[in-house]
């Protein structure tokens, strides 16, 4: 079974704290998605050194109240359940970023705590209405990811995680990001299309063809690997194309990259002298 042909279905305010005006959010965001390749966010204070599942805002009076415990850590399947659109994404007092987004079916049965994977990042739900819901982003997050280029009006993958009774369709995804990859090329063939995506080579040497790789969240089948180039490609069908986010985007912009865990416990083995040790024993 090919994982590009994914099973997923299509697809919110948080108030930025008073002493935070609306323009000073958005100069905050707009500095962090134009900084340049050499730019460098400062040092994470002791504010911001806290987990991504603790972040503290201000209350909401519409929004349900926000959960205060670190959330357990949760598994997800790459099966995307629904895109979801960005509502509003600014800066909070004390350093961090709320995420709102609009949803439907991943707000079904929601709890405070509960994991969401957006875009493949696994994030905190910390406050939700029958139609939104609002994550908390750390700087460190927005280093790492592509949800620094999102902006309102912005789709994303939506995943909720795996319940112990789930269907495992996909492949295992944390949610854990490893780093982005650049689409280099979109090329249709037929009703299906081929994205080849651009990435660190630190990264690239966990991709084998045919196997799998989360892509914004998404579990796909890797088809080659031009390691000359730095790339991998993989197809989607004409299905998948209209319940992921990956056609929307354009050739230059992000995706987020989750390679096969498997792929760095065999590497963590193989470089520890494991194979050795059990030789000689």
């Amino acid at each position: 079974m090919s994982h590009s042909f994914s099973h997923a279905s299509l697809a919110t305010t948080s108030k930025v704290s008073p002493s935070i005006t609306p323009i000073t959010a958005t100069r905050r965001i707009t500095n962090l998605r134009s900084a340049k390749p050499h730019f460098k966010l400062a040092p994470p204070s002791k504010s911001y050194a806290r987990s991504l599942f603790t972040a503290k805002t201000t209350l909401n009076p519409v929004l349900k109240p926000r959960y205060s415990t670190p959330a357990i850590r949760c598994l997800f399947t790459g099966i995307i359940e629904e895109m979801g659109e960005i509502k509003h994404l600014g800066t909070i007092q004390d350093g961090g970023f709320d995420l709102n987004i609009r949803a439907k079916t991943v707000l079904e049965g929601v709890n405070l705590g509960d994991s969401i994977a957006v875009n493949g990042t696994c994030l905190t739900v910390t406050s939700f209405t029958n139609e939104e819901f609002t994550v908390g982003l750390s700087p460190e997050t927005l280093r790492k990811t592509s949800l620094i280029e999102l902006e309102p009006g912005s789709l994303v993958n939506l995943e909720r995680a795996v319940q112990p009774t789930s269907r495992m369709g996909g492949h295992f995804v944390q949610g854990h990001v490893d780093g982005t990859g650049e689409i280099v090329e979109k090329e249709p063939e037929g009703d299906s299309l081929w994205v080849k995506v651009k990435v660190d080579k630190g990264l690239l040497k966990y991709v084998v063809p045919k196997g799998f790789i989360a892509v914004d969240g998404t579990s796909l089948t890797v088809v080659d690997v031009f390691d000359d180039e730095g790339c991998f490609n993989f197809m989607l069908v004409a299905y998948t194309q209209q319940k992921v986010v990956i056609p929307l985007k354009k050739v230059g912009q992000k995706v987020n990259l989750e390679v096969d865990i498997l792929g760095k416990y065999v590497e963590r083995l193989l470089s520890s002298g494991f194979v050795e040790s059990i030789k000689a024993s």
